[in-house]
């Protein structure tokens, strides 16, 4: 449920960043990159609704917690005007790349994940994914590299708060039903 929430306020930075890309960057294929992967949030939302009435999980009813709540404003301060690009881009980037990192590990011969969460892992532990999130890297290294040293300061910053907002994210996930 949690992940549910996040995803909806996820969507519009995505879009977000798509904006940025179209008036920021000097790569056409940026576009198509962000394009896709938000198009395939229309998918992963629909996934969770399927997920939540599966369990039983009423997705109307889930209240975000704070952990959630504070990402969602992170998420929301980057869609600002004066978030660059390359600052955007890296923190798309971060986001999924923790995610499919995570999910990936999940797949792993001696890990001990339980049989229910299996889909799970595959979907966003998949090598497809991963390959996704190597493009989004690129992108994301290409627009920092060109950046001033300010701009490549705001990214590693943006970096470490991503990290920082995903551990306490699968922090508060942990043990949770919903």
């Amino acid at each position: 449920g949690q992940d549910y929430i996040f995803v909806r306020k996820f969507v519009p930075f995505v879009a977000s960043v798509l904006v940025k890309a179209c008036k920021e960057s000097d790569d056409e294929s940026d576009m198509e990159v962000i394009l896709a992967g938000l198009a395939s949030l229309n998918d992963e939302i629909s996934w969770f609704k399927n997920e939540a009435a599966k369990w039983d999980v009423q997705l109307s009813e889930i209240t975000p917690l704070k952990t959630n709540q504070d990402y969602c404003r992170f998420l929301e301060s980057l869609m600002q005007p004066d978030v660059s690009y390359a600052v955007a881009m890296t923190a798309f980037w971060a986001i999924e790349a923790v995610y499919q990192v995570s999910f990936a590990h999940c797949l792993e011969a001696d890990a001990k994940t339980p049989s229910e969460l299996k889909e799970a892992c595959e979907r966003w532990g998949s090598e497809g994914f991963g390959k996704y999130c190597e493009s989004l890297q690129k992108i994301a290294d290409r627009c920092v590299s060109k950046g001033s040293q300010d701009v490549q300061n705001k990214a590693e910053a943006m970096l470490l708060q991503v990290l920082e907002l995903e551990v306490e994210f699968w922090n508060m996930s942990e043990g949770q039903m919903n």
